[in-house]
């Protein structure tokens, strides 16, 4: 019998290599202690591989560490003396070479060193699992599988996880419910081919596109701009994808598939172009190169010519008819659209989604088990905003298939395979009852593991009907407030990323108002990022324009107030976060009883950049968070406070928005933002059910005019030295005459209402300066800051 709780108290990561040293920072991220193996240093330190690696987190960008704690969870082994450690963890993945010996010889040395209900996970991609199984001891089969992570493991949501014929169901059910709900990973079960199911159709995609490019004669720059967020995918579209990703990485999983599907219909295809390995030959890598299919010369972005191998200049974009027809939503219109045109770009992107419908038709039954793993796969490893089923759901599944037929029938297909056919009469592949079984013909519900339980609202699928999410309570153009069971009011921002404008301030009002009369507590939740992107300044050009001072004023006004009745309401406040929450929705979040983040939270007082100071409380919080941190020094205590909203500093997640004061210590982080609402209204009920009372609003002291006079010293040596503009040193210096508390001797004490006011006034005045409404013009026009 096994265990109802499944804890993973410690881990082992084997292969310090740039995945292997990722793995053990995400394990670290969720405090899990790990022990990160590799082979002992010929010189120096016998764990001198690991240290260099654990030391190589710090400086990696995208940061693989949430926040600066995390690393003390990593420590460093070598397979000469720290073998007895793997006798305590729980969990042991395999990060080391894709060569099948090496893994061998790793096997044999560290199987009689495992505890005795450790999980042995292989990370691999391009090796068969159950071959790797075969190399493993009999005895221990049962709890060997193999997992997928996608690189960077921090933010790809993706973790593919692969039994063996031998795998017991039980173990295979616990590493899933610890990467969904401690990893925060979007789960797929896959079956055992090539590159499984994310980069067997990903690669094949991007090979596909590589292949109609040459085709069509389009040019890398234009293509780029045609597959990404134009069609619903990455910003990085494809050959910049390939850039990050790393030029050899992507040649290596298109060797894997060359190398063990040799009769794939598509084989002829998988060998990577010339031009490709020329630059691959070339230590022109990509990204972590500086130079790959693009680089930067200067400020300009070259890219390569394959037909001279020389870099040009990157600065073409599609045909504005073509991305006329890319602005269609209804993708059956699309896609007819995109066939019927006579513009190479128009008959490439039709043929890219072809080739590859055409593709996962034919293999779809030996790579995935439903529909919903393919479309998972894709959308979580690759940004796609919908699957490549989806899609062609959308666009009618026998329209589509009819249209493939017509031009494998005309050659202009890349391959003639056959479509198969369990794909004759079907018309959906995912309904209410569930995800196309490409073996049964029937329709499989989702995971019903208890883990998935706690997703109130998972990630939807184009054909699933979601109903609409509990029972409304109240409703306006710009806010929902509804409750799932009777005690707990939610609302949902409905607004355009969530904007914050005059109409959203009084539904929130009143929804506290209903709450203290009907509910014991309020949840306020983003059903998916963003949180909120802060003030909406376009709703309040119109004041700006005419110069209404005394209606933009009031609408500060009414957003203190809005903050402080957060805190200060009778039932307690949660603000469920995930994605930006900038200017005033960083406020919000700092001005709740108790805040419950994704992981993936970007949280940050911002309005430096467009010519402002935080109005909504923010710059007032920042002084009461000083005061009462500061035990003697107040200077000290404001100073980092201070820097925080003068340099506009963002968070890069939930974890480092508690070191920088947006968020408290006590506040919940969550990995995984499926589990949002779920975590936020057990915090709001254990409060509600405990108690709570809203503290008292106390005095508390100010840095006064010296500290104003202190802060304006170092802002005119950064002035002097060319790191800031004139204008940056002036709100610089009107958000140190706010933080230190105005025209008022050191350690006056004064009340909150007392910074609000004066963040108010400096507000309402710096929108009186041109340089200010140049600001906010050029973020509403380019969404970059402008340094005036």
């Amino acid at each position: 019998m096994t265990a109802k709780n499944f804890v993973i108290r410690k881990a082992a990561v084997l292969g310090a290599g740039v995945m292997g040293a990722q793995i053990a920072a995400h394990l670290a991220n969720a405090k899990v202690p790990v022990v990160l193996f590799d082979l002992p240093a010929k010189e120096g330190p016998k764990n001198g591989i690991v240290e260099k690696a654990i030391a190589a987190l710090k400086k990696q960008k995208p940061a693989p560490l949430a926040g600066k704690d995390a690393i003390s969870y990593i420590s460093a082994a070598n397979y000469d003396d720290g073998l007895a450690e793997l006798a305590d963890c729980d969990l042991v993945i395999e990060a080391v070479a894709e060569r099948l010996d090496i893994k061998e010889s790793l096997y044999n040395k560290v199987a009689p060193h495992l505890g005795e209900h450790t999980i042995f996970a292989t990370n691999t991609s391009g090796l068969s699992v159950e071959t790797l199984s075969e190399k493993f001891p009999a005895d221990l089969k049962h709890r060997f599988c193999g997992v997928h992570f996608f690189n960077p493991p921090r933010y790809m949501h993706l973790v593919e996880l692969i039994p063996t014929a031998a795998t017991a169901p039980e173990y295979l059910d616990n590493l899933e419910r610890f990467l969904v709900s401690t990893l925060g990973k979007g789960v797929v079960r896959a079956k055992d081919t090539p590159n499984f199911i994310g980069n067997r159709i990903g690669v094949f995609s991007m090979l596909a596109t590589i292949y109609n490019t040459e085709k069509f004669g389009l040019r890398f720059d234009v293509v780029d701009d045609l597959t990404g967020r134009r069609l619903g995918r990455a910003k990085s579209a494809t050959y910049r994808t390939a850039d990050v990703v790393g030029l050899d990485t992507f040649a290596h999983v298109a060797k894997t598939m060359e190398d063990n599907l040799p009769k794939d219909p598509w084989h002829a295809f998988f060998s990577i172009p010339a031009w490709l390995q020329a630059l691959i030959a070339n230590g022109a890598l990509g990204s972590k190169t500086k130079a790959g299919i693009f680089k930067k010369e200067g400020k300009r972005i070259m890219m390569i010519d394959p037909a001279t191998g020389e870099y040009v200049a990157s600065n073409k974009k599609a045909d504005s008819e073509v991305t006329d027809i890319l602005k269609e939503k209804d993708w059956g219109k699309k896609l007819a659209a995109l066939r019927e045109s006579q513009n190479p770009q128009a008959q490439f992107l039709w043929a890219v989604l072809r080739d590859s419908f055409h593709y996962i038709a034919v293999h779809a039954q030996s790579i995935a088990t439903t529909a919903r793993d393919i479309d998972f796969a894709i959308r979580w490893g690759y940004g796609w905003d919908e699957g490549p089923l989806e899609i062609w759901q959308a666009a009618g599944v026998q329209q589509v298939a009819a249209w493939i037929q017509a031009d494998i029938d005309a050659g202009h297909t890349m391959s003639s395979a056959a479509l198969p056919a369990w794909l004759k009469g079907v018309e959906a592949f995912h309904n209410n009852e569930g995800s196309l079984n490409f073996t049964t013909g029937n329709y499989d519900p989702r995971s019903a593991l208890d883990v998935y339980r706690r997703q109130i609202r998972p990630a939807p699928l184009l054909g699933e009907t979601l109903p609409l999410l509990g029972t409304t309570v109240f409703e306006t153009d710009v806010m929902r407030g509804f409750t799932l069971d009777g005690e707990i009011l939610v609302i949902e921002n409905l607004n355009k990323m969530r904007a914050i404008s005059r109409a959203v301030l009084e539904s929130i009002n009143q929804a506290i108002a209903i709450a203290e009369k009907d509910f014991k507590a309020l949840v306020f939740w983003a059903p998916e990022a963003p949180f909120s992107v802060g003030a909406d300044l376009k709703s309040m050009m119109p004041e700006f324009a005419t110069g209404d001072f005394e209606a933009i004023e009031s609408m500060v006004k009414l957003f203190q107030d809005t903050s402080m009745n957060l805190r200060y309401s009778q039932i307690p406040t949660v603000s469920a976060v995930q994605g930006f929450a900038f200017g005033g929705g960083c406020e919000f979040v700092m001005h709740s009883n108790k805040v419950v983040a994704a992981l993936e939270s970007y949280v940050g007082l911002v309005e430096v950049g467009v010519g402002l100071i935080p109005a909504g409380g923010g710059t007032k919080d920042f002084a009461l968070q000083a005061a009462r941190a500061s035990q003697g020094d107040l200077l000290a205590a404001l100073k980092d406070r201070y820097m925080n909203l003068a340099m506009a500093k963002v968070a890069t997640s939930a974890i480092e928005a508690k070191e920088l004061g947006f968020m408290r210590e006590s506040d919940v982080v969550v990995f995984n933002s499926y589990e949002l609402l779920h975590v936020a209204l057990n915090e709001a009920r254990a409060m509600a059910d405990s108690g709570f009372r809203p503290d008292v609003p106390a005095l508390f002291p100010v840095a006064g005019r010296s500290g104003a006079a202190s802060i304006q010293g170092q802002l005119l040596n950064m002035k002097e030295g060319g790191f800031i503009s004139e204008y940056d040193m002036h709100i610089g210096s009107q958000i140190a005459w706010v933080i230190t508390g105005g025209d008022v001797d050191p350690g006056t004490l004064v009340d909150e209402q007392w910074l609000l006011d004066l963040e108010r006034k400096v507000f309402v005045d710096l929108l009186k300066n041109e340089k200010t409404l140049e600001r906010i013009e050029n973020m509403m026009s380019t969404g970059k800051p402008l340094r005036n």
